[in-house]
């Protein structure tokens, strides 16, 4: 990757956790990013998604926060693991109305985009 790429340009062309992790220099273990590269990732996407609005327009400086934000991505799956993270909606189990839990996930909330 260039580095005179702008960060906008930078991540339309990572594709990998491991891309994501080189791209921002985050230390990582390989083995680690194995088992939760898709985890890492949606979690790194829901801190920017709640970063947003208060995301610096210096490019510099959303360098630094994207870099934040990814390395606490990839520590919360260095202690723990995707069960226990509840990153994606099916290991959300919820009250059913009958007792017990459901994970089960309608289609609008699959495609949902924020």
């Amino acid at each position: 990757m260039e580095d005179t790429l702008t960060l906008e340009d930078a991540m339309d062309e990572l594709s990998s956790a491991e891309d994501f992790l080189d791209y921002f220099g985050v230390p990582y273990d390989p083995a680690v990013v194995h088992v939760n590269r898709l985890h890492i990732l949606q979690r790194f996407h829901d801190y920017l998604a709640k970063q947003a609005p208060r995301m610096p327009e210096d490019e510099a400086d959303a360098r630094a926060v994207y870099t934040c934000w990814l390395t606490r991505a990839y520590a919360d799956f260095v202690t723990s693991n995707a069960q226990a993270e509840k990153v994606f909606a099916v290991f959300q189990h919820q009250p059913n109305a009958e007792g017990g839990t459901t994970s089960f996930v309608s289609l609008d909330k699959v495609f949902r985009t924020e």
